[in-house]
């Protein structure tokens, strides 16, 4: 992975440090990494020029070496607790899963790739059967421990690091499967739905079952110039419904939509 922090001279053969500086805030995968430069040039103007290219500290040469470490050890921790905070931004707080802006930059991202490398890319879309009932039934604060054990066991059930699991919203969840044919998806939809019935959560107002269930739809295509990444999170939805109506706790992933739905 990339560093936490560069340290950086500003006189070097080549590139000057300002220059490495600068490509480093100019590039997406870099410009977060925090840098301070080490160097002989001691004139104000020099630390401005520095401090303004986006360097976190500018330090002069002769150096003490315990003062450098303290100061790159308050970065580090600077830059520790703001990563910190980004990962939260991305969390839902209820399951601890991705949330939505989280699934939604995941999505567009592979998508692109998928796009570029020519592989599929596959969605699954879940939704807890007659969550509201079981809401009204058992209360909220129930109707919360529940929603955890669905989005603990959705995430369990991921066994690859590409893949993303994601509280959608209320009762939906997503799993976003990048390099997954639709085969592929049946069967993580279908160990999906398996693992959260056997949680074995009493849901007296089901009609379906004696325990909570999903319903899941799921899409899967090769990106082309004709689709978007909101087409496939579409389909998975319009498979959603079809699982809904055919009686809930199953997933729909065949019948007479799959010839328009499905491009693999």
């Amino acid at each position: 992975g990339p560093p936490d922090l560069i340290l950086l001279d500003v006189m070097m053969p080549g590139l000057d440090g300002y220059e490495v500086c600068r490509r480093l805030k100019a590039n997406p995968a870099t410009q977060h990494i925090p840098v301070i430069f080490v160097t002989a040039k001691t004139d104000a103007v020099d630390e401005e020029y520095g401090l303004r290219l986006g360097a976190m500290d500018y330090i002069t040469k002769p150096f003490h070496l315990p003062i450098v470490t303290v100061r790159v050890q308050n970065q580090i921790n600077l830059k520790l607790k703001t990563d910190l905070l980004e990962a939260l931004a991305l969390l839902d707080g209820l399951t601890n899963l991705a949330n939505r802006r989280r699934f939604d930059e995941a999505l567009d991202a592979e998508w692109k790739r998928a796009y570029r490398s020519a592989l599929p890319v596959a969605l699954v879309m879940a939704d807890v059967d007659f969550f509201k009932s079981y809401n009204d039934h058992q209360g909220h604060r129930t109707g919360d421990t529940c929603l955890k054990k669905v989005a603990a066991t959705l995430a369990q059930a991921l066994n690859r690091p590409a893949d993303l699991a994601a509280r959608y919203g209320g009762e939906e969840f997503v799993a976003l499967l990048p390099e997954t044919d639709l085969a592929g998806a049946q069967v993580m939809a279908e160990r999906f739905r398996v693992g959260v019935e056997s949680l074995h959560i009493p849901h007296p107002a089901s009609v379906v079952s004696p325990w909570v269930t999903i319903s899941i739809g799921l899409a899967s295509t090769r990106p082309d110039d004709q689709d978007t990444a909101g087409d496939l999170l579409e389909w998975a939805d319009q498979r959603l419904y079809c699982a809904k109506a055919e009686g809930r706790n199953r997933v729909c992933g065949h019948g007479r939509l799959m010839t328009n739905l499905w491009r693999i």
